[in-house]
């Protein structure tokens, strides 16, 4: 049997990536959903891929959208719930603020899909102490909100050089991608230590050792200097995988599908100079390589295989290493 892994697409619309970037034409909420939702989903439908898509609340409270939302529903996939907003500073929320951004997220996408979410992914891998102990109590059965990457403060960097931000939406964006300690928190599943049952917490996935990203964003970048080196890349990524005994969980973004033919107004955004055909046959390729190596699951699925282990590392909220022993699952 192949071993298990798991493969997520995080649905940023275009109008979050231009509030994160400091562009003040976020707020007429433009959106390129129609256009990249149809051609995942082909994508996926040519290869039996069952993924989970994280969608953004405010996406699915508007009625514009409802069509291209309900199709991945409808076609077998996972909802998971990727916060209303989708601003990447969720962790300095007090905590009502939490619980209200994740519940209005929950019933927006609800409405939109008909699936009630029971997975989170922060925004810009956001994660609290108050974040995990509002999934708990709402009945989320998984997080995958930690990145546990060295590379967090060059991307921040990078993202910063060309953003529009004044002094106020720096700090706001300040933990943008994590800190290099993100690194020192596990590559494989475990539990957080909140509620009666913890929470079981599905990494996304980076090459082990070096602790460097492997998801698909990456891969493209890489395969703008040379495809043969993001191919050969990913294909010794996926081997240290199963050396490591790492269950991967691969990350998709609508961009690994869309050019500068597709969406103009990112084109401050790294890969946007090549054209969106381009980028989705090198992401199917990537997917193809995934599927060949890996039974892919839905994250859902990946965090209940893990959830049935009664093994898994324990790890205090705010901590980023596992303490000494286990903590049986009741569920």
């Amino acid at each position: 049997m192949k071993p298990l892994a798991s493969l997520s697409l995080d649905l940023d619309n275009e109008w979050s990536y231009l509030k994160t970037h400091g562009d003040t034409a976020w707020s007429e909420l433009p959106s390129y959903l129609d256009v990249v939702v149809p051609r995942v989903l082909e994508v996926l439908s040519n290869r039996g891929v069952t993924i989970t898509w994280f969608i953004v609340g405010q996406d699915a409270a508007l009625e514009r959208n409802g069509e291209a939302l309900k199709s991945i529903s409808a076609a077998g996939h996972e909802i998971g719930n990727h916060s209303f907003r989708h601003e990447p500073w969720l962790h300095k929320y007090p905590d009502a603020e939490v619980r209200d951004e994740l519940s209005r997220a929950e019933e927006a996408i609800e409405t939109a899909t008909g699936f009630h979410p029971v997975g989170f992914r922060g925004p810009g891998y956001s994660l609290s102490p108050a974040v995990l102990e509002t999934l708990v109590e709402r009945g989320y059965r998984y997080d995958c909100s930690t990145l546990p990457t060295i590379i967090g403060p060059v991307a921040r960097a990078i993202y910063f050089r060309s953003s529009k931000l004044d002094a106020a939406q720096r700090a706001d964006r300040g933990d943008l991608f994590g800190h290099a300690s993100e690194a020192l928190r596990p590559l494989r599943a475990y539990r957080w230590d909140v509620g009666p049952d913890g929470l079981v917490e599905i990494p996304v996935t980076v090459l082990p050792g070096a602790r460097v990203p492997m998801h698909v964003s990456y891969l493209l970048a890489l395969s703008g200097r040379s495809k043969r080196l993001a191919r050969s890349y990913f294909r010794t990524a996926l081997q240290l995988c199963k050396m490591a005994r790492v269950e991967p969980s691969l990350l998709l973004h609508p961009l690994d599908f869309l050019g500068g033919d597709d969406v103009g107004s990112l084109a401050f955004f790294p890969g946007m100079d090549m054209r969106g055909r381009d980028k989705t046959e090198m992401t199917a390729a990537f997917i193809e390589m995934f599927a060949d190596q890996f039974e892919v699951a839905t994250v859902g699925g990946h965090a209940a295989a893990a959830n049935a282990r009664t093994s898994l590392p324990i790890v205090e909220p705010g901590a980023r290493r596992p303490r000494v022993g286990a903590r049986p699952s009741s569920r």
